[in-house]
């Protein structure tokens, strides 16, 4: 009996010692396993701390970056960037973040007080138009004396004192904005340079291969005249020797018969080939402006809504081409 119970603790003892050591495996590898986890996060964390303003410039900088970091957006995809209020949800995202990038040349007017109030002083700031030299939109159509006084009475117009800041939509132009926020980009995480540079070169090859084939297909139709509903697209005209000689701003709720009677002064007055809307923006007036002047109507996309996907810019300027040589012909 002795020997049974003896036996009997000793087999419990050893049972007792490999219990004690599995547990104590198992809380060093759930630690371990805590501690990577943890780790991993404070790197994502870390490596997601860029943000980009609005959709153009989302592109740019989530091309640059390509997989190795996560780009927040700040103005919703769709939303109206000219005159945007700050929301408390992007009073969070600046004060997490460690870079912003941003259009610049005050087209982001709601940014500077946002960033202000946040009180981010750690925050870098990207300025993609930096260097740029701008075109001065009310320069451009000082020749419209009517259409301009109209404007200065018009809420819907916004009016840039820093110059024209649509810059994204000229593909030359785009290559700089690459280039300052790549350089920008470099200067805050140094350690990625290389990633940077080569992603960068790539995405630059493409704003090329882009400005190219718009030089070759437009070319045929040098000097095309156009009316547009949204001044966004003088660098775009000025580029590739078009003619944009006319913004008929609209208001928002919908077209009145001032507007319609402006536009047609505008064809009548420029003797244009086309009228440019933008997608969505559908009006029988309009639509009958065109078949009484034997007008193209076409699309032209400002790429301020959409997909997040850094090809869909190349795709929507693909899409601004067709409108172009298509109505201009």
């Amino acid at each position: 009996m002795l020997f049974s119970i003896s036996s009997f603790f000793s087999k419990n003892r050893i049972k007792y010692y490999l219990l004690i050591i599995f547990l104590t495996l198992s809380s060093i590898t759930t630690a371990s396993c805590s501690l990577q986890q943890k780790s991993s996060s404070d790197e994502s964390k870390s490596q997601s701390n860029v943000v980009a303003t609005f959709l153009p410039m989302y592109f740019f900088t989530k091309g640059i970056v390509g997989s190795s970091q996560q780009i927040d957006i700040l103005i919703p995809p769709g939303s109206e960037v000219h005159d945007y209020q700050a929301t408390p949800q992007n009073a969070s995202i600046i004060a997490e973040a460690d870079v912003l990038v941003k259009n610049g040349l005050v087209l982001e007017e709601f940014l500077e007080d946002l960033i202000n109030n946040v009180g981010n002083s750690q925050l870098k700031k990207i300025d993609a138009s930096q260097g740029i030299e701008t075109i001065d939109i009310e320069h451009e159509e000082e020749h419209e004396e009517d259409h301009k006084h109209e404007h200065e009475h018009e809420e819907d117009h916004h009016h840039h004192e820093s110059g024209d800041p649509h810059v994204w939509l000229d593909p030359v132009l785009a290559q700089e904005q690459i280039k300052n926020i790549r350089d920008g980009l470099i200067k805050a995480y140094p350690g990625q340079e290389s990633i940077y540079n080569s992603n960068a070169e790539q995405y630059l090859a493409q704003l090329q291969q882009l400005d190219t084939k718009f030089r070759q297909r437009l070319a045929p139709v040098k000097g095309c005249k156009f009316i547009t509903f949204h001044d966004a697209f003088f660098y775009l005209a000025q580029r590739y020797n078009l003619q944009q000689m006319a913004v008929v701003d609209i208001p928002e709720a919908g077209i009145s018969p001032r507007d319609i009677q402006r536009v047609s002064k505008a064809v009548k007055e420029f003797q244009v080939k086309a009228i440019f809307t933008e997608p969505g923006m559908d009006d029988k007036r309009i639509q009958q402006i065109a078949q009484d002047f034997n007008l193209s109507i076409k699309a032209l996309d400002p790429i301020t809504s959409g997909n997040t996907e850094p090809d869909y810019y190349f795709q929507i300027m693909e899409q601004n081409l067709v409108s172009l040589e298509t109505a201009c012909k």
